[in-house]
């Protein structure tokens, strides 16, 4: 059992430096897009670590020309040129240090911007059924962590790493070129210890990281579930209820963030005793060439200096670590957000969308479609009818029944499992997603709009609108009245998803903002179901307005808006089982007339 573990402990470890690699791999191509600055800022790193060997080297040329019996003549002794070259060593590494900070700076900063728009497009490319299967609140904050890791990976990566490992190998040469092996020996030991040390130490901290970012993501995610829910929170009275679960969450991380401190506490006493060793070592093998004569006093604080510059960074080689490999962990979760199949993608020979007549619509033909969310549940079976360019189609039937389905699939946010869709004799899955998308207008049951002004929400349908063409959607929707009257009118904030407007003011605000967009084919769905009888009718001429010469599609539940509908679809558990106009129907006797008995009864 225990070598069992052990190597599913070995595969893990395995398998997360394999991921840590491919991370890496995955960043180089946004950072080498600017070779020329990234070669140019390893240049000046290189150099301001030259200087920075230059300056303990020129005060042990200082002290040992110092090393004489009077004062007076160590002023003679000492040239003026070592300590003005000391000084302009110290500002020459400094200067190089900025240089290299600032040269880079736009490469980070770009590969940080790039890559979020990567991501933030990829994510609005994906499908509905990824969205609907995510919560927004921990992809948002996978998003936000991944962007700052890659500023953490450059940060201590080219700003910590790469420049102790410049100036290591720099002082190892010294000391084997100017001394002998054994100093080379003693740090080249001391600081791999150290490494090692700090590496299986963080390696087991990590667990306790990765368990603090699961617990936050899961903290945050009920946070913002809870506030954008906060009507049913308080329809119910469930404020305490939220607190607890909230409060749960934060307790758990308390708990794994206390673990993680304790840890750290052993890394750093580890990581201090290696170091006291190692300076200990070096400075005996010094001080014994001092002894000897082999070394001078100058050489002594010479070794001391250099080794004190190269463990001041080695401090901080545990945070350093974690950060980068918490980073790395960061940027995967983000790369893997990037790398998410689309499912729902143009093919490469995907063309535009035509609509033969623009001035009546399109001609949409559904042939024996069939569709599934899931292989063993079928949602729509064997779909077959169209909506002539210019008619008005409307579907009925029960929850469930697969009406609202067959919205979604116009729109491609799902392709068909069975059969074919098509707008004047062409297949939409052959065509791009942009030009279907745009020859296509939704009014919708529950109207979610921006939280931003009531102008910006209605030019949504058409970005870039002015604002004479925003105000005279507006007047068609009936809405302009009521906007202006308010006290910041059209610059008037609606709130976190509209809740500041009315159902009947949502609606318009919809209606407005699909006018706006003018497309050739237009969804109601269920556009007035939530609305009181007196708005429905009102927004019920509107809607019937905007449908003129434009192929409609409605879904409707209240059969009494759709009796002028040129065809009416009922629907039963995912297929069509009447046909006709609201006569022929009425006629048959069958479903149609039964769900048309039930609502007058309803009525009267």
């Amino acid at each position: 059992m225990r070598h069992m573990l052990n190597q599913e402990s070995q595969n893990s470890q395995t398998a997360s430096k394999s991921s840590d690699w491919k991370v890496i791999a995955n960043l180089l191509p946004y950072l080498w897009t600017f070779k020329g600055r990234v070669i140019l800022a390893l240049s000046c790193l290189i150099a301001a670590k030259v200087a920075n060997l230059g300056v303990p080297i020129l005060l042990k040329k200082m002290i040992d020309a110092m090393d004489v019996p009077s004062e007076a003549q160590a002023l003679v002794v000492v040239p003026m040129a070592l300590i003005v070259a000391y000084g302009l060593l110290r500002l020459s590494a400094s200067l190089f240090t900025e240089m290299r900070e600032l040269i880079f700076s736009r490469v980070t900063e770009s590969a940080v911007r790039t890559l979020a728009l990567q991501v933030f497009e990829h994510l609005h490319g994906l499908s509905l059924r990824f969205h609907l299967s995510r919560q927004t609140g921990g992809m948002t904050r996978d998003i936000e962590r991944g962007t700052r890791g890659i500023q953490s990976l450059i940060s201590y990566s080219l700003y910590s790493i790469l420049p102790t490992i410049v100036e290591l190998t720099l002082v190892l040469g010294y000391f084997i070129w100017v001394y002998n092996y054994w100093f080379a020996i003693i740090t080249l030991v001391a600081l791999v210890l150290y490494v090692i040390f700090t590496i299986v130490v963080t390696e087991w901290r990590t667990q306790y990281r990765k368990k603090m970012n699961e617990l936050d993501s899961k903290a945050n995610q009920r946070a913002i579930d809870s506030l954008i829910n906060f009507e049913t929170v308080k329809y119910f009275g469930n404020e305490t209820y939220e607190s607890r679960r909230y409060d749960e969450n934060l307790r758990r991380y308390r708990e794994a963030a206390i673990q993680s401190q304790r840890s750290l506490a052993v890394l750093n006493v580890g990581q201090q005793t290696i170091i006291a060793l190692g300076l200990i070592l070096i400075l005996w093998q010094a001080t014994v060439g001092v002894a000897n004569g082999s070394m001078t006093l100058g050489d002594l604080v010479l070794v001391n200096v250099l080794m004190i510059q190269l463990y001041i960074p080695l401090n901080f080689l545990g945070v350093i670590y974690r950060e980068i490999k918490q980073a790395l962990t960061d940027m995967d979760r983000m790369f893997k957000l990037l790398g998410t199949d689309q499912e729902i993608a143009d093919h490469s020979y995907a063309q535009e969308l035509v609509i033969t007549d623009p001035s009546k619509g399109p001609h949409v033909q559904f042939e024996n479609v069939s569709f599934s969310y899931e292989a063993n549940r079928q949602i729509l079976k064997n779909i077959d009818f169209e909506i002539l360019p210019g008619k008005t189609t409307a579907v009925v039937g029960h929850s469930g029944a697969g009406k609202s389905t067959l919205a979604r699939l116009l729109f491609r946010f799902y392709e068909v499992t069975g059969g074919a869709i098509s707008f004047d004799q062409q297949n939409i899955n052959q065509v791009t997603q942009k030009s279907l998308r745009a020859s296509i207008g939704i009014v919708p049951q529950d109207t979610v709009l921006f939280n931003d002004t009531i102008a910006y929400n209605i030019a949504y349908g058409k970005p870039g609108a002015s604002q004479e063409e925003i105000e005279a959607a507006a007047r068609a929707a009936q809405i302009h009245d009521f906007i202006v009257s308010l006290p910041q009118g059209y610059a008037s904030a609606v709130g976190e998803r509209g809740l500041k407007l009315s159902g009947g003011e949502k609606q318009r605000v919809a209606i407005a903002r699909t006018l706006l967009k003018n497309p050739a084919f237009l969804i109601f769905d269920e556009a007035t179901s939530a609305l009181d009888s007196e708005t429905e009718r009102a927004i019920q001429k509107e809607l019937m307005a905007l449908a003129q010469n434009r192929s409609t599609l409605i879904i409707a539940h209240r059969l009494s808006t759709i009796i002028y509908a040129d065809q009416i679809l009922v629907m039963d558990e995912g297929s069509i089982i009447e046909k006709g106009t609201h006569e022929e129907l009425l006629a048959l006797k069958g479903r149609y007339w039964d769900m048309w008995q039930v609502q007058q009864s309803q009525i009267s």
